[in-house]
């Protein structure tokens, strides 16, 4: 049997056999490891590999990089002897596709110093600490007749991107999660929380299991609500909640196009315009690839072209972005072309990002929050998050997993769910406070974007439009 080819020969190989004016090959090599528990029990654990090879042709190149068009075929499982299928249907996609309206020259080459190392992996050890803090946290809840369900996984990526124009970049992605859920033990009460980790080895299971201990027990006082504005603390996961969503609707293009909360009416987009209005909290929303505890990709892996990315910019470098820089709109995110066109910064979107409401993400704690609410809500988390109305981003979605009343600085039951109705963006202009910038786990997003960092926020007139019957 012959040896497996490595990464870097299946990106030679591919480019070899390339028949396009340009081509950018995508080897990503991945690890997972995974333990997963119900019931107070343990129940699985396991390793997974795999690898994935993506070929991105160009057509029509050598007349002009405005009229080049791209084809995008990604593969598992591609060995040296079928890899010259995969450039193929590539090469037809680009013929099929026609010009791109991201079309541009490929970025020129550059190597990194690592590009003939090896891929890295995980496995099982890497949660040698964390198991046995998750046993004692079974045991807790064991003693206290409540229920722990949970899923903690660990993926370490190994990408390797080659171009015709002489590109070699290597980028090793460390990516890690725990959601851990508490139950009563009749299940009529339950509490959840999400940590976020590169290596487990900043995960304290036992004190997260503390704090769901401690929800579950302001959850034995039931109190009715019916819906309306409330004073509302928003903890930092619902905060990526939200902003991730927003984040993601940043394109310059369809803020150019006018398709977007970002776009001046009349046309135009609102750069240099306050997003923070009357609030006294003059945020910051910004990503920065060498982010200490979020570090991402220093260039842009696109593995298909929209109004958020393009596939023409693969291997361009990264730095820090400010999208909003002291309640001022100054960046959203562009491709060469769109950035060109519009006669704006090249800001290409970034894999992840930090919101402060202070310099330095500086300010209260959320139990010091808490502690400052005469009456209000506390949040958990949202979910089933759908956009109503693109020109305001105004979402629509649900709470889960806890809504607290707080009265006098404490948290005195539980109440409802609701349906909620907001916009991320109009959010940013009615902030009461903001605590302390922390790294935080999205409920409804974090699967797809992990690295996050947020403060919890105080909105004064947060809008549960409706009471919701989700448990």
């Amino acid at each position: 049997m012959s040896a497996q080819p490595t990464p870097q020969q299946l990106v030679e190989k591919a480019l070899e056999l390339s028949r396009a004016d340009g081509a950018v090959v995508i080897v990503d090599a991945e690890t997972d490891a995974n333990l997963r528990w119900a019931n107070n029990t343990l129940t699985t654990n396991g390793v997974s590999t795999g690898q994935t090879v993506t070929v991105i042709s160009v057509k029509n190149g050598a007349t002009g990089a405005a009229k080049a068009g791209a084809g995008v075929v990604g593969r598992s499982g591609v060995g040296l002897d079928t890899l010259e299928d995969l450039v193929r249907a590539s090469e037809q996609a680009a013929a099929d596709a026609g010009p791109a309206d991201d079309a541009n020259e490929l970025i020129a080459g550059r190597v990194a110093a690592d590009w003939d190392a090896a891929p890295e992996q995980t496995g099982i050890s890497v949660f040698g600490t964390f198991a046995p803090a998750l046993g004692e946290a079974i045991e807790a809840a064991r003693a206290e007749g409540s229920l722990l369900f949970g899923y903690a996984e660990h993926t370490l990526s190994t990408q390797y991107l080659g171009s015709s124009t002489g590109l070699r970049l290597r980028h090793v992605q460390p990516t890690g999660s725990v959601q851990l859920n508490a139950k009563s033990g009749d299940r009529s009460r339950s509490a959840w929380a999400g940590v976020p980790t590169a290596d487990f080895s900043d995960v304290d299971i036992v004190a997260v299991g503390r704090d769901l201990a401690r929800r579950l027990d302001w959850a034995k006082r039931r109190i009715d609500l019916p819906a309306g504005r409330y004073p509302t603390i928003l903890p930092p996961t619902a905060v990526a909640d939200l902003m991730i969503y927003a984040y993601w609707s940043s394109s310059l293009r369809d803020a150019k196009d006018g398709r977007s909360v970002f776009s001046k009416t009349g046309g135009g987009v609102k750069f240099g315009e306050s997003v923070s209005g009357a609030s006294p909290v003059k945020v910051t929303l910004r990503s920065d690839p060498a982010e200490p505890g979020l570090e991402c990709a220093p260039y842009v892996e696109a593995y298909n072209s929209d109004a958020f990315q393009s596939v023409f910019d693969n291997g361009l470098e990264l730095g820090p972005t400010d999208w909003i820089r002291d309640g001022v709109l100054t960046s959203l995110a562009a491709t060469r072309r769109t950035a060109a066109a519009a006669g704006a910064p090249l800001t290409p979107p970034v894999d992840n990002l930090i919101l402060e409401g202070a310099a330095g993400g500086a300010g209260p704690s959320l139990a010091d929050l808490v502690a400052g609410t005469d009456d209000g809500l506390l949040l958990t988390c949202l979910w089933y998050i759908r956009e109503v109305d693109p020109q305001t981003l105004l979402l629509t979605g649900l709470t889960r997993d806890g809504v607290y009343k707080v009265e006098g600085g404490e948290v005195v039951g539980e109440v409802n769910n609701f349906r909620f109705n907001e916009s991320p963006v109009a959010l940013l202009s009615r902030i009461a406070e903001a605590g302390e910038t922390v790294r935080t786990y999205s409920r409804e997003w974090g699967d797809n974007f992990n690295r996050t960092a947020m403060p919890a926020l105080r909105i004064p007139d947060f809008n549960m439009s409706s009471v919701s019957q989700a448990s």
